[in-house]
């Protein structure tokens, strides 16, 4: 069943490279902490700019972040 696999992987905004961690989640806008960046809300934005959940890619660090 590794489709019942849920990741706590980072995201980063592409637009301004905020970081979504599943860890913290985004109490200010809802999102409890331990919130999978696939399970957010469908209505969420990057609380940075605003950008829309399409607009993220995963996060693989600082010096290989877009490679």
């Amino acid at each position: 069943m590794a489709e019942d696999i849920v990741t706590l992987d980072k995201w980063c905004c592409s637009v301004c490279e905020y970081v979504y961690d599943p860890y913290s989640g985004d109490p200010l806008h809802g999102v409890k902490p331990r919130t999978p960046f696939k399970s957010l809300p469908g209505a969420w934005v990057c609380p940075d700019c605003g950008a829309g959940r399409y607009d993220f890619i995963p996060y693989v660090g600082e010096m290989d972040r877009y490679y």
